[in-house]
């Protein structure tokens, strides 16, 4: 086997033994992670041809190399293979799979249905409530812009149940025409219900029958001489076509999804257009991790399944390139979705037309991305020029306090690389046990905390950790340094300037025993500040996070046997939190369920021992 080198896998020994069933294969390595993970119809076909003695593609070979072992499971059919696969491999993240990180959760319009007057509102997660769901949509923003058209439009309301409950007259929504003011039955309950079933035709892609239909009112009304209502009328009209205008997909009925696909550069860009009902949704584009060398073919085989199981699946995929399977992947996707899926490929006319939009939009998308890459390998190069560093930074870490005089002191630790941010690197410590606003004890404690498990955990160092600070918070990194035998860390404080203004940055290296004022318009400085810029927000954020919660805790939930039960009794029979900090012992012991101990016990908390 002149592709594959020895690693001790006894292979001849595993095929005699491998079953020929359908099943799912995973390749690990000397430390038992798993490289890669895939499915087969027939197991001993698939894994054999890994072993074959020459033709191995070049990412095989190396893949091979680090492969010392393989573990199998074996399924009922294919089809069940194709859906442990893809679970496996967003549980396990394998290096030389294609990965689709894509966590997010994608938006409704929710209609609800057990109110006498129905409300719009956007709803994200799991759909319980009673109603009716349109959707999925791309992003908030196009929900946001849906919701806004259909208020202009139709008018159904679209506020909290609680706000709604509690009105005694109408809202600033009904004086700029964006509601009928249900609330204080300003309009009827059959004319409210009108309203809503135009607004259900519009998201069911009707438009056109709901066009006809006011048209016809609209007519009617002029008839009648109820000049006012047909002027309406006239304004749902336009709306609806310039509506129309900007969202019709010509040609296209159904619920479709457009998916291409662009690689370049090493990088892939998959650009998904969702169209329900002939109205385009919008559009989202996804840059999963590839192998070296992958193809448009292989990223799409591998995204449709991992993105889709997971996502609600339309009548129909249009895809920019062929995968395998694709008899087994309708099979599955409509098994899930409960009625027919088609995948299709080579489509012509408007559908053509859509797709190539779609690899348009990738190829932008890819272009921007490579582009932002391009200048961040730049601004790295000119860093490393300017620190006079031996070898081209690959990973930059940056430290930042924050608190409310001494309150909530929360640090944040930032990562960037070749890439630009890493934010599934970015670490968050909450500081306890220092004197409040010590800023030195509170940085001291993040980079113990940060790198002794990193050394601990054996993990790669940064190249330069960036302190957002003067001398002071330098000489505490290098004091922390120094104690963890870290040497290879070079500590740069970026210290505001004189006038406290972005430019005026002074860098701070005790290493090279110096300061750098670099000028205002250096692109290392702006990446200096970027990151520096980053870990601010992110400390920021934490600390408002912090602070927040700790606010909203009341002092009750600290006390030993005070329950929420016991918490409720108190804030009940006294009158709420105040009067319990200001009530006596034999006040406290008069509460159901407080003992003359525990009575003692709270007024202690908030009045000291004495």
């Amino acid at each position: 086997m002149a592709d594959v080198p020895d690693t001790g896998f006894d292979a001849k020994s595993f095929l005699r033994t491998l079953t020929t069933r359908p099943g799912v294969y995973r390749m690990l390595d000397a430390k038992g992670a798993v490289l890669y993970v895939g499915k087969a119809r027939n197991l001993k076909n698939r894994v054999s041809s890994y072993f074959r003695k020459s033709g191995l593609p070049t990412r095989t070979q190396v893949l091979m190399r680090h492969m010392v072992d393989m573990e199998i499971t074996v399924t009922h059919t294919e089809a069940e293979a194709l859906i442990l696969e893809s679970n496996l491999i967003k549980s396990q993240l394998p290096r030389y799979n294609v990965l689709l990180r894509d966590d997010k959760s994608y938006p409704w319009i929710y209609l609800s249905s057990d109110e006498e007057y129905p409300r719009l509102a956007m709803h994200r997660g799991a759909r319980r409530s009673k109603g009716r769901y349109f959707g999925p949509y791309p992003g908030a923003g196009a929900v946001r812009e849906s919701l806004h058209l259909l208020q202009k439009t139709f008018r159904v309301r679209q506020c909290e149940d609680s706000f709604f409950s509690n009105r005694t007259r109408p809202c600033l929504q009904y004086q700029i025409k964006r509601c009928t003011a249900p609330c204080v039955q300003l309009i009827s309950k059959e004319d409210y219900a009108e309203d809503v079933r135009h607004t259900v035709l519009f998201l069911e892609g009707k438009s056109h029958v709901l066009n006809d239909e006011l048209v016809r009112r609209m007519e009617q009304s002029a008839q009648q001489q109820d000049y006012e209502q047909a002027v309406v009328y006239r304004d749902q009209i336009a709306s609806l076509r310039r509506v129309q205008e900007r969202q019709y997909v010509s040609g296209e009925s159904g619920d479709v999804d457009i998916v291409a696909c662009v690689v370049s550069g090493g990088i892939a860009c998959v650009q998904v257009f969702f169209i329900r009902q002939g109205i385009n949704l919008g559009n989202r584009h996804f840059f999963p991790r590839i192998p070296v060398d992958s193809r448009v073919e292989e990223v799409l085989s591998a995204f449709v399944p991992q993105y889709y199981l997971a996502h609600p699946v339309p009548e129909q995929l249009l895809l920019n390139a062929e995968i395998e399977d694709v008899a087994l992947l309708e099979q599955v996707l409509g098994e899930r979705a409960g009625r027919k899926v088609s995948v299709s490929c080579r489509v012509r006319g408007e559908r053509a037309r859509w797709l190539q939009l779609g690899i348009a939009n990738a190829e932008q998308a890819l272009a921007a991305r490579l582009d932002s890459q391009a200048g961040m390998a730049k601004r790295l190069t000119l860093l490393q020029q300017v620190l006079e560093l031996e070898e081209l930074p690959k990973r930059i870490e940056c430290f930042d306090i924050s608190h409310t005089q001494g309150e909530g002191t929360v640090a944040s630790c930032v990562v960037f690389d070749h890439e630009g941010a890493r934010k599934s690197d970015y670490r968050r410590f909450n500081i306890d046990g220092i004197v409040g606003g010590d800023d030195y004890a509170a940085m001291q404690q993040a980079l113990l905390r940060r790198y002794t498990r990193l050394k601990k955990e054996d993990c790669r160092l940064p190249d330069i950790v960036l302190i957002d600070g003067g001398k002071g918070q330098v000489a505490v990194a290098m004091r922390v340094f120094k104690e963890l035998q870290i040497r290879e860390i070079l500590v740069v404080g970026v210290a505001k300037g004189p006038e406290r203004r972005p430019g005026m940055e002074i860098l701070h290296i005790p290493a090279q025993g110096r300061q750098l004022d670099l000028d205002a318009r250096s692109p290392a400085l702006h990446l200096i500040q970027q990151i520096r810029d980053e870990a601010h927000r992110f400390a920021i954020s934490g600390h408002r996070q912090k602070r927040g919660k700790a606010r909203r805790v009341s002092p009750l939930e600290g006390i030993p046997g005070v329950g929420p039960r016991r918490r409720q009794q108190l804030l009940k029979q006294l009158g709420g939190l105040q009067e319990v900090m200001r009530a006596g012992v034999e006040d406290l012991d008069k509460v159901p369920g407080i003992s003359r101990t525990l009575a003692q016990q709270i007024y202690d908390t908030f009045h000291g021992d004495s």
